[in-house]
């Protein structure tokens, strides 16, 4: 499945057949020798929501929140008739999803959670950083290619700042409620969308004064739109995608 080209391997493991989410994860979401996909999203049961969404990066480390991720678990589970408006767990809490259209793209409305603007020690001119249960660091620049983004992302990685890492975006305004996005992701690199990391930038224009809600977010894997009030929790609406199916070996261990 897909949010906007951000790519998952989505496996139910409510009744659990995998022993090692990571180590499958690293397997299947190998491009050349796997699947291919920027992460696992494995749903597991949950005793407080309909579900729980485990987020499993495309090198095996497991991250807290992701808003593209979690449209396409939403889709999933609407799909099985388990409803179109469900509460799904992850690691930084509840969040709200409702199916707001079908056909081959669905739209879907998530409650992504208050984004939260903290200061912090950042080596960049206008940038920000951004909490939504995950991190964000927000840079703004006149143009997405002003900066050299991997390299950028990479210099953060494990600073005094970021020692769990961050997840790193490059925003430009391109009208009063319109930005242009390019991501980097914790644990897996350039990705053509990050669901809460266009939340982050949203968030982060708004509480500039340089964009207004809603706003459109244009990134290489389509749009996106988000909404804040600049105080309660921000809505990330956008497309979830149905692929294709597959059945993949998991060896003799059962762990990929």
């Amino acid at each position: 499945m897909h949010g906007t080209y951000n790519d998952f391997v989505v496996v139910d493991e409510r009744r659990p057949s995998i022993d090692d989410l990571a180590r499958f994860a690293r397997d299947a979401c190998d491009r050349r020798g796997g699947i291919g996909a920027d992460g696992l999203l494995a749903i597991v049961r949950s005793e407080i929501a309909h579900a729980c969404m485990r987020i499993i990066n495309a090198d095996g480390s497991e991250a807290e929140m992701c808003g593209n991720g979690m449209r396409c678990v939403a889709r999933y589970l609407s799909e099985r008739g388990e409803g179109d408006h469900l509460r799904i767990e992850t690691l930084s809490g509840v969040v709200e999803t409702q199916i707001l259209s079908k056909g081959r793209e669905y739209a879907v409305r998530l409650e992504i959670g208050r984004p939260l603007l903290q200061r912090r020690e950042l080596p960049l001119a206008r940038a920000a950083f951004v909490s939504l249960g995950n991190p964000h660091v927000v840079i703004f620049e006149q143009r997405l290619d002003a900066i050299d983004l991997v390299a950028t992302a990479e210099s953060l990685q494990g600073s005094p700042a970021f020692p769990d890492g961050t997840n790193v975006h490059v925003a430009a305004r391109i009208g009063p409620r319109a930005l242009s996005v390019r991501h980097w992701e914790r644990g897996v690199g350039l990705t053509f969308s990050c669901g809460t990391g266009a939340v982050a930038c949203a968030a982060a224009a708004i509480s500039r004064g340089d964009a207004a809600s809603p706003v459109d977010i244009f990134v290489p894997g389509g749009q996106l739109l988000v909404e804040w009030d600049g105080t309660g929790p921000a809505y990330l609406t956008g497309p979830a995608v149905h692929v294709f199916d597959t059945m993949f070996d998991l060896g003799g261990d059962r762990a990929g």
